[in-house]
């Protein structure tokens, strides 16, 4: 019988090299890709070159394993569905998040489809998540599925990941903790056992994002404007059954506040954001509420009690709405609960989602800190991850 054949993305870390480990220990035969994602030097990311140091380290794995390693250049497919798409969403003043976008758009799409060119049957990433099956009136449904490890757990990133994606991929540390994979990296004389986690953008390596933002959006002085936490904006519209009033952004104006300094451009801050302002003399520590790009303003509140920083529902326009698993889609009119986060690691919180013909209202049981427009929502019932959404 012919061995099912598994094209690996391996990346240089010791997570994708134990999943290629067990997928030979486990009889497939597996081939090792590694995605080349980067070397525009239009663009530098910084004088390091991490992605040179990863993929001596992805060949020296591949060696160690016995397992044919392949290169694949994807640097100008990452460069206009990643990186210039970051660039267009900060113009816009919204928080993009690159790990969702690299998985939906280069891991699981070009890199799946080289996979598919090269035989595979399925293509294998180091991800800490779990894919399941269920049965309905007789059609399968692949389940994406948290990671064991509850500090790990990685399902976050493959939110936007579709029915025909899920099922060709396979997660083998999907299973085990942090802990257990270094052990077992370990035991069979892995060089990449010890290595520390990659930090920064998908398949680049660190980051500092004021600097990489300022190589294609120039600094722009603007004005900073401190909105009192007690001003009345936040107070009016607030009744339960509008899902609208419930659900948009804070309307913050100019007028409402003073203006107490000056930044470089209202495209560099998110909201929530502290660090990087360098801004003091304030009784408490001050918080971007709010960014106009199209005014290049900046809204200040004090303290991490400021109500600017919380809200208690978001909206997903119908275009940006995705459903894992389609066969539990809201239709317009229906309400459903889920457990839903808007970041990675964020804890899951108690959420109700209400679909109407324009899009998805959800609307959270506790209020939400820091609420960035660009950023995903994912909605969970207990372990399975069902849809998500871009925020709006």
């Amino acid at each position: 019988m012919m061995k099912k054949r598994v094209v690996v993305g391996l990346s240089g870390g010791v997570d994708s090299s134990v999943a290629a480990h067990l997928l030979k220990e486990q009889g497939y035969e597996v081939i090792a890709l590694f995605m080349k994602n980067w070397h525009d030097d239009s663009v530098t990311i910084s004088n390091e070159c991490p992605w040179l140091d990863d993929s001596n380290d992805a060949v020296i794995v591949a060696q160690h394993l016995g397992i044919p390693f392949q290169t694949i250049d994807l640097s100008k497919e990452y460069k206009e569905r990643i990186v210039d798409y970051m660039f267009n969403e900060y113009q816009k003043g919204r928080t993009p998040n690159p790990d969702v976008l690299c998985n939906r758009e280069i891991k699981f799409d070009i890199f799946l489809k080289a996979a598919m060119k090269l035989g595979a049957d399925f293509v294998a990433t180091g991800h800490y998540c779990r894919k399941g099956e269920v049965e309905k009136d007789g059609e399968k449904f692949y389940q994406l599925l948290a990671g064991k490890d509850g500090n790990k757990d990685q399902s976050y990133f493959l939110c936007q990941l579709t029915q025909e994606q899920l099922s060709k991929a396979l997660f083998p540390i999907g299973e085990l903790t942090k802990p257990e994979v270094r052990a077992i990296a370990k035991k069979i004389g892995l060089a990449t056992a010890e290595k520390k986690d990659s930090q920064g953008l998908c398949f680049i390596g660190k980051v500092h994002l004021p600097d990489f933002l300022q190589q294609q959006l120039k600094p722009k002085k603007g004005k900073v404007i401190e909105i009192p936490g007690d001003s009345t904006i936040f107070k009016n519209g607030w009744s339960a059954d509008d899902l609208k009033n419930i659900t948009q952004p804070y309307d913050l104006k100019a007028e409402d506040g003073v203006e107490v300094g000056e930044h470089n451009g209202a495209h560099y801050y998110t909201i929530g954001q502290r660090k990087g302002l360098n801004m003091g003399g304030f009784p408490k520590p001050l918080f971007v509420i709010g960014t106009d790009t199209e005014n290049n303003l900046i809204y200040m509140g004090q303290g991490e009690d400021h109500p600017g920083l919380y809200r208690r529902g978001l909206f997903i326009q119908a275009s940006e709405v995705h459903w894992v698993r389609k066969d539990l889609a809201l239709e317009p009119g229906e309400s459903r609960n889920y457990q839903v986060r808007i970041r990675y690691r964020q804890p899951l919180d108690q959420a109700t989602l209400t679909m109407t013909s324009d899009g998805l209202y959800i609307v959270f049981e506790n209020l939400q800190r820091g609420v960035a427009p660009g950023q995903f929502a994912a909605w969970y019932e207990n372990e399975e991850l069902i849809g998500s959404g871009v925020i709006s």
